[in-house]
């Protein structure tokens, strides 16, 4: 009953910014902790950035400086503003989100669908 919907990637030269959107939608009473995980060929999924619904953020230190994580709990809506972007950022970035769906649940994970991020030299 809920869904997670990406947007926002593209192909941009080193050094460009893009800006991902998730957006949760479904039986939701209250989603605790947001974040983003990317995924490059032959690699592991990695945390990118998280955040909790209260604003507490972690990071990768690979993308510390660079990336930003900011949400809108009243939207069910989070974003990765992503500046001074390297060939190295390039994978498919996926939200996630631990989400309750009533005030008496527990959570459960979701996963959006993935969005391509490629950055050339």
């Amino acid at each position: 009953q809920v869904q997670l919907v990406e947007s926002g990637g593209g192909l941009v030269q080193s050094g460009g910014s893009l800006r991902l959107s998730c957006a949760a939608s479904g039986s939701i009473f209250s989603i605790n902790h947001m974040g983003w995980h990317r995924q490059a060929p032959g690699k592991e999924r990695e945390l990118v950035a998280s955040i909790t619904r209260y604003g507490t953020t972690n990071y990768a230190d690979s993308v510390k400086g660079r990336f930003t994580i900011s949400r809108d709990n009243g939207k069910n809506t989070w974003y990765l503003q992503m500046n001074s972007l390297k060939p190295e950022d390039t994978a498919v970035y996926y939200c996630n989100a631990e989400v309750r769906a009533t005030w008496y649940d527990g959570t459960k994970d979701y996963w959006g669908q993935g969005t391509q991020v490629t950055v050339s030299s």
